[in-house]
């Protein structure tokens, strides 16, 4: 089998990689279809059994395929994006009584679940502390570290920052704060959520975020570092959000004025 258009130049292993990937594409390969060990595709396209290896590799890059121990190589089922965007704190997604995650979760059928490792005092990050509006070289927030799944795959890690003066003593501080989430005890504390300011980027992740997301190599995130601003406009919560993007998309629909 050879590749349209393939460039003499390129290293076998791409050839190859380019080659099932054609296959897959058009149906030959469809998800959940085994591919060929490395032996027989070896064999197939003349090469060493390393190279099939390696064009393996880069078919699970790309999320095309996936490795079962001891049973073989896969190809995925393909992979709808958590989307999240301007209705993300919408009054008609929070009446649901769910976060905007279990929600997102929820539309698509997966099982959502939150794991809290930490909440703890700390010195906040330079650029949290100016959005924030609190003291940079003192430990003035709680920093409460949340890692999402759904369906027991790692989608997005959320660093959430909320002042120390106001969150010492509350259910802030514990893993469950009760209805309607971290915002329903922000209210209470007098902060309504009336406008909000993401700033997204896109980067690699650290060797820490790529651990706990189960990125491949190549893999990179989405930052959305968030803002909430109440109704005298005043900074109240800062979260960093960082999705996987190959799992992630964001959507914005915004009025022009």
């Amino acid at each position: 089998m050879t590749t349209p258009g393939a460039s003499a130049q390129q290293p076998a292993s791409r050839r190859i990689a380019e080659a099932l990937r054609l296959a897959i594409e058009s149906g030959q390969f469809s998800p959940g279809d085994k591919l060929p060990s490395e032996r027989t595709l070896a064999e197939q396209y003349g090469a060493a059994r390393n190279t099939a290896r390696e064009a393996v590799r880069l078919l699970a890059e790309q999320g095309l395929v996936t490795a079962r121990h001891g049973r073989g190589v896969f190809v995925r089922e393909p992979q709808r994006l958590f989307r999240f965007g301007s209705d993300r704190y919408s009054l008609k997604n929070r009446e649901t009584g769910l976060t905007p995650f279990r929600l997102e979760a929820q539309r698509q059928g997966k099982v959502a679940r939150i794991d809290v490792p930490s909440i703890a005092r700390e010195v906040p990050p330079r650029d949290v502390a100016e959005r924030l509006n609190v003291v940079a070289d003192e430990a003035s927030v709680v920093h409460r570290e949340n890692h999402y799944f759904a369906d027991d795959e790692p989608v997005q890690i959320v660093s959430t920052y909320l002042r120390w003066d106001e969150a010492q003593g509350t259910l802030l501080m514990q893993a469950k704060t009760g209805k309607d989430g971290i915002y329903g005890r922000l209210e209470e504390l007098g902060h309504v959520m009336t406008r909000v300011r993401d700033e997204i980027s896109a980067r690699m992740p650290t060797p820490e975020e790529a651990a706990v997301l189960g990125l491949l190599p190549g893999v990179p995130v989405l930052e959305v570092l968030h803002t909430s601003l109440d109704q005298d406009g005043t900074p109240f919560e800062v979260s960093r959000y960082v999705h996987r993007a190959d799992q992630t998309g964001l959507l914005y629909e915004l009025p022009v004025e």
